[in-house]
């Protein structure tokens, strides 16, 4: 026969699992995190940061500047460095979810922001567990998350004011008639996982659509692959660029640099991204639609990001 006392340590525990589950529902993630912000020299603290992060088990897949010395709001310069890093834990985790290949990847930024005279360099992450859940993967990938924080600081949350909670992420969509991530762009489609993998790195080699690529990693499984992808925004397409979009509306002080670059996903023979309305939207979800640096800034981009993609797709 159980006890009272065994009874009412069954209750107490079961109550604090209860609250523990309800604390974590509740908890509001942000986009990025801010490992540090000081003074000093963007290519030696670039080195710094890929030091650290080696360190720390992770590996860079690629690296590129989307700007240097551009003009971005209220006077501000900045130059930009985006390192892609991964694990095996990150591989893990994206390799049980059909589309959990847009996380393999984090990405690591170095900003440089001069104002007044004055520069200061911050390097910043994308969240990991802010991202597990907006792409509605099994992981929350809590542990790579507090891995990046141990390798490169974490000295404040930010890209939205107020955060999301994880169960808004997972269904989150920007405004009535905006797409979710349950709908994503078919760029192309091939006989096979392998035909689509080389389509897409040989339309990256040869820059269609003003793409480069900037990283590649293959998911556990062999059926999935993960590209990242640097948009120039050539003269027939300006609105796609990054230097374009990012200095209309990265306007706060400290940069949300990691909405950089852009990822294609191929899942078997198709090429999959995310609507650039989405991956904007849940990289600001503070934005608002009208007004100065705003998404009528840049009402031009989603379908220019779009077509610049779906060159480098080989779409038909």
């Amino acid at each position: 026969m159980i006890s009272q006392k065994t009874m009412r340590g069954a209750m107490l525990a079961a109550l604090l699992l209860l609250a523990t589950g309800l604390a974590q529902a509740q908890q509001r993630l942000k986009p990025f995190e801010l490992g540090t912000s000081r003074s000093g020299d963007i290519d030696q603290v670039s080195a710094q940061v890929q030091q650290a992060l080696t360190g720390a088990g992770f590996t860079v897949v690629g690296s590129y500047t989307p700007y240097s010395d551009a003009k971005f709001a209220d006077g501000q310069v900045v130059s930009a460095r985006v390192f892609g890093v991964t694990s095996p834990a990150l591989k893990q985790a994206a390799a049980q979810d059909e589309f959990g290949g847009y996380a393999v990847v984090q990405r690591v930024t170095v900003t440089a922001v001069t104002q007044d005279g004055k520069t200061r360099v911050q390097v910043a992450y994308t969240n990991p567990t802010y991202m597990a859940n907006a792409y509605r993967m099994k992981s929350d990938l809590a542990g790579v998350t507090a891995a990046l924080r141990q390798a490169l600081g974490s000295q404040q949350a930010y890209g939205s004011e107020d955060g999301l909670t994880a169960h808004r992420l997972r269904k989150y969509h920007y405004k009535i008639f905006m797409p979710y991530f349950t709908d994503p762009d078919k760029l192309a489609s091939y006989a096979g996982h392998a035909q689509a993998v080389a389509a897409v790195q040989a339309g990256l080699a040869a820059h269609r659509g003003g793409t480069a690529q900037v990283y590649r990693v293959d998911i556990p499984g062999g059926k999935a692959t993960l590209f990242g992808v640097a948009l120039s925004g050539p003269p027939d397409n300006e609105c796609s660029g990054d230097r374009h979009i990012m200095s209309r509306i990265d306007f706060a002080a400290v940069k949300s640099t990691g909405h950089l670059p852009y990822g294609m996903l191929v899942v078997g023979g198709t090429v999959y991204a995310l609507p650039a309305k989405f991956r904007i939207a849940i990289n600001f979800p503070d934005l608002s639609m009208m007004g100065s640096h705003s998404f009528l800034s840049i009402m031009c981009a989603p379908k220019s990001i779009r077509k610049a993609l779906a060159a480098a797709a080989g779409e038909t």
